[in-house]
């Protein structure tokens, strides 16, 4: 219980420090590759935000998907098809630690989807240390973390794809 708290307070304030040096990176010319971050505690629809970013002519192999939830047993996170973290996979001082997690932040996606809309320091760290080159999330987030967001509630997918997309083609990356 101590040990928990202690590392929440370690994770809490590595990512204080990264936000105040974070310097966001430019944007894309297209946007092929995406990245798309969920909280599983939220919402566990995946494969309905999946389908509705392929309405919007991205490839569904050009999306990979990291999930994070409170408990994951090995036999569950063996049969899942999708990489999943916990608080397990962190260090104390802040550090992921599950190889497909670090795979996942150093993969320099044209978009991350921060699908996400509570400040979970788990999640936010996952944001802070992707190289994508454009990070979208949602507007009740840090705003330091997104280089654009979106006020819409995360149960309403349909209408946030919408709502980004949209954007996506006035700022004509896609």
């Amino acid at each position: 219980m101590f040990l928990k708290f202690i590392k929440g307070v370690g994770l809490k304030k590595n990512i204080k420090k990264c936000l105040a040096q974070y310097e966001p990176g430019g944007m894309p010319t297209k946007v092929v590759t995406i990245g798309l971050l969920m909280d599983e505690a939220w919402f566990t629809d995946k494969k309905r935000v999946i389908n509705e970013i392929t309405k919007h002519g991205i490839k569904e192999e050009n999306i990979s998907l990291l999930v994070c939830k409170k408990k994951v047993s090995a036999k569950e996170a063996a049969q899942l098809d999708y990489p999943v973290y916990t608080r397990k996979d962190v260090s104390a001082g802040g550090k992921l630690k599950k190889e497909e997690v670090i795979t996942f932040v150093q993969t320099p996606f044209d978009m991350l989807i921060s699908y996400y809309d509570t400040e979970k320091p788990l999640l936010m760290l996952a944001t802070l240390e992707s190289q994508a080159k454009f990070k979208v999330g949602f507007a009740n987030v840090d705003k330091r973390l997104n280089h654009f967001t979106i006020a819409e509630g995360a149960d309403r997918y349909k209408e946030y794809m919408a709502e980004l997309f949209r954007y996506l083609k006035i700022l004509n990356i896609i």
